[in-house]
């Protein structure tokens, strides 16, 4: 491309220096020759008036002082009479290289003057070459100015060409250039916003990824401790049922983890919220957990009012209560308590146990991302929060130490009966 605009820029001021050059070079040829042969007759017009009023003053022509008047010129003069008077100055030039001019008055007196053509062609070659001259000029202007002009252009595509390329590649970061020409700019700016719009895609997929591996690892071993069980009681087959229908049960909330997640990635989880009975949630959890904590002997307990409903996703609900109910096995203490309470703005499950909780410095942080002060990913509680919002509730660490978190939920009515259970898992 660049070659190209070199030519054609070349080609298009050669045409015009030809098309400007031409006719000058002719019509300085004209002028100049015009100008001196106006000149000539100038002069013959002047000598004629001279000789005329030297005949009436009947003064002699003086030839040394007409030469001294007009040098380099051949001048003839004739004058009727008896005899005839002719007076010549001047070397005569040959009759090619000759320019002549003559005036003749009526009392019967004819001058001739006439001078070499050399001069005239010196002078005619000057201008000629000083056309020339500045043709070259102007085409040399035409290529420097098509050169800056050719990387203008060149290198801006060149660089948008390497962003595209990035682009193709993965690497979706905006350049930010801009070049000073629309159309250009025009097109970075798309590239701009492709890159950002690619950036943010790639983003939500690791984050996809991220959250994907660690929502599914906590059904896993809940699913894991369930076949351990089977295996471990394989003589009972009361306990093999049992643990088979929890084994069931556990996978189908796996099911529902995965649609959980692939909603979420689609932001689809607003418009799949119904009405969720809480009672059978909260039992479902604390079959699943149960074991997990007599294993290590603590307890789980369950308070509060119960029959409540509240809006949301089965899904959704139950990964914010599985997740708090890990940090609590995981980095807590004591008893863990979910206590369940209404009132006329929401659903509230609390979560609290009776560890050493959160620290000062991390607890205004605990809900960001990869932010962990045992030793944890630092995701789930950031995945629980988001869960929670996108089910139209919130999230909340309500006390550091001993920690308790509250899930505030969309209420659907105020209808309940208060009735308090606690006892071992």
């Amino acid at each position: 491309m660049r070659r190209r605009l070199l030519s054609s820029t070349l080609l298009v001021a050669a045409i015009a220096v030809l098309l400007l050059g031409i006719p000058l070079g002719v019509l300085v040829n004209r002028l100049i020759q015009e100008e001196a042969i106006q000149g000539l007759s100038g002069e013959a017009k002047s000598l004629l008036n001279e000789v005329d009023y030297a005949r009436t003053q009947d003064q002699p022509i003086d030839p040394e002082q007409l030469k001294r008047k007009y040098p380099d010129r051949h001048i003839l003069i004739y004058a009727k009479g008896t005899p005839p008077q002719v007076t010549q100055v001047g070397t005569e030039p040959a009759q090619e290289r000759r320019l002549n001019a003559t005036a003749e008055s009526e009392s019967g007196i004819y001058v001739s003057v006439s001078r070499d053509k050399t001069q005239i062609e010196q002078q005619i070659h000057a201008w000629l070459l000083l056309i020339v001259v500045l043709a070259a000029v102007a085409l040399a202007v035409a290529v420097g100015l098509a050169v800056v002009q050719s990387r203008r252009l060149t290198l801006p595509l060149r660089d948008l060409a390497m962003i595209a390329e990035r682009l193709g590649s993965g690497e979706a970061r905006p350049s930010r250039h801009r070049y000073g020409i629309q159309e250009l700019d025009r097109v970075a700016e798309v590239l701009d916003r492709s890159a950002t719009r690619i950036a943010d895609l790639l983003a939500r997929e690791r984050e996809f990824a991220t959250d994907a591996s660690h929502q599914l690892r906590t059904p896993l071993t809940g699913l894991t401790m369930r076949l351990e069980e089977i295996v471990a009681a394989a003589d009972d087959p009361t306990v093999v049922k049992e643990e088979g229908e929890a084994a069931i049960v556990q996978a189908e909330r796996l099911t529902a983890v995965i649609d959980e997640l692939l909603a979420a990635a689609r932001r689809q989880r607003h418009a799949q919220t119904s009405v969720v009975e809480l009672d059978a949630l909260l039992d479902q959890q604390f079959i699943e957990w149960g074991p997990a904590f007599s294993r290590v002997g603590r307890k789980l307990v369950l308070s509060g009012t119960r029959g409540l409903k509240a809006l949301g996703t089965s899904g959704g609900i139950s990964q914010v209560v599985s997740t708090l109910l890990e940090n609590s096995l995981k980095h807590g203490g004591g008893p863990v308590t979910v206590t369940t309470s209404n009132t006329d703005k929401s659903i509230v499950i609390e979560v609290a146990d009776q560890g050493d909780g959160i620290s000062e410095e991390i607890a205004p942080r605990v809900f960001e991302r990869n932010m962990s002060g045992a030793g944890g990913t630092g995701l789930g509680l950031t995945l629980a929060r988001a869960l929670a919002a996108a089910d139209g509730g919130r999230l909340e660490l309500v006390r550091p130490r001993p920690a308790a978190f509250a899930i505030f939920l969309r209420p659907v009515g105020d209808s309940g009966r208060n009735r308090v259970v606690s006892g071992p898992a």
